[in-house]
C-alpha cells in the first residue's frame, strides 16, 4: 500500500503527515469509563486501565462496552488489530442503540492471510436498517501499532476518521425524507469475535485455530460528547462553545480533499454505486449526497 501513496503529489503526502503528527487523543480509563460484558476472562484490563485487550480462541471471543450513554459526541479509540494470519476474525467498534429499531455507527475490522490487507467495514444504521457498506484498504499496516479510529456524530453529520483523516461521511438529510440517528443514545462497544463464514473473502478462507489465542488491543479513549442519563443530555445551551465546537463540527476543504484521496485510493465497496444490489434504485441518500 505504501508504494500507492508514494505516486501521489508531495503536497498531498505532507498534508497528510502533518495531520497525523498533531491529532490528539484525550485518554481515559478503562476501569471507570467501561465494563467487561463477555468473554470468560479473554478480555483484560492492564496498566492500571490504560490498556484494554480482548482475546478469540475457539471456544468464545470477548468483549466490552462503555458505562456511559451518549447523544452525540467525538470518540476516539487507538487500537492494534490483531497481527499475522487474522483471517476469519473481526474486530469491531460502533456506537449502539438497543431494539429492533436501533442506531449504529458501525466500524468492522475483517481479518485477512499474512501479508494481505485488513478491510475496514463501515456501516449507519437509522431505526434497525443498515446496509450502508462502505469497505476500505489502510495506508499503512494496522497490526504493527497503534491507529487512532475516531466517530464524531452530532446533528448534521457523522464523519469516521482514520488518524484524523476522514474515510467516510453521511450527513443528516432527514428534511429529504431520508432517517438520521438523533434520538436514540448509543454505548460505545468493542469485540473480537469469529466471522470466517463471511469475513474474509466471503467465508472462503478459515480461521486457523492453531494460531489461537488472537489479540486485539485498544487505548486512548476520548470522549467528547453529550453524555444521556436519566433522560437528560450533559450537553445545554449554556454549555462553553470552544468545549461542544464538534456539535457543529463539519469538513473544511482541507478535510474534504483528503476524503476524496481516501475514497479514489482505498475504498474497496461503496453500497451506493452497487447497482445490481438495488434493482428497483439506489438508496435515497446516495443520490442526494451525490446532488
Amino acid at each position: 500500500m505504501a508504494s500507492r501513496s508514494v505516486t501521489l503529489s508531495n503536497g498531498t503526502v505532507l498534508v497528510l503527515f502533518v495531520f497525523v503528527s498533531f491529532y490528539s487523543v484525550l485518554a481515559g480509563n478503562f476501569n471507570q469509563d467501561f465494563d467487561i460484558t463477555w468473554g470468560d476472562g479473554r478480555a483484560k484490563i492492564l496498566n492500571n486501565g490504560g490498556l484494554l485487550t480482548l482475546s478469540l480462541d475457539k471456544a468464545s471471543g470477548s468483549g466490552f462496552q462503555s458505562k456511559n450513554e451518549y447523544l452525540y459526541g467525538k470518540i476516539d479509540m487507538q487500537i492494534k488489530l490483531v497481527p499475522g494470519n487474522s483471517a476469519g476474525t473481526v474486530t469491531a467498534y460502533y456506537l449502539s442503540s438497543q431494539g429492533s429499531t436501533h442506531d449504529e455507527i458501525d466500524y468492522e475490522f475483517l481479518g485477512n492471510l499474512s501479508g494481505d490487507p485488513y478491510i475496514v467495514h463501515t456501516n449507519v444504521y437509522t431505526q434497525g436498517k443498515g446496509d450502508r457498506e462502505q469497505q476500505f484498504y489502510l495506508w499503512f499496516d494496522p497490526t504493527a501499532d497503534f491507529h487512532t479510529y475516531s466517530i464524531l456524530w452530532n446533528p448534521q453529520t457523522i464523519v469516521f476518521y482514520v488518524d484524523g483523516t476522514p474515510i467516510r461521511v453521511f450527513k443528516n438529510l432527514e428534511s429529504q425524507g431520508v432517517p438520521y440517528p438523533k434520538s436514540q443514545a448509543m454505548r460505545l462497544y468493542a469485540s473480537l469475535w469469529n466471522a470466517d463464514d463471511w469475513a474474509t473473502r466471503g467465508g472462503l478462507v478459515k480461521t486457523d485455530w492453531t494460531r489461537a489465542p488472537f489479540t486485539a488491543s485498544f487505548r486512548n479513549f476520548g470522549a467528547k460528547a453529550c453524555i444521556w442519563s436519566a433522560g437528560q443530555s450533559s450537553c445545554s445551551s449554556k454549555s462553553n462553545s470552544s468545549s461542544t465546537s464538534w456539535l457543529s463540527e463539519e469538513l473544511d476543504s482541507t478535510s474534504q480533499a483528503r476524503l476524496k484521496w481516501v475514497q479514489k485510493n482505498y475504498m474497496v465497496y461503496d453500497y451506493c454505486k452497487d447497482i445490481k444490489r438495488f434493482p428497483q434504485g439506489l438508496p435515497q441518500e446516495c443520490t442526494l449526497a451525490n446532488s
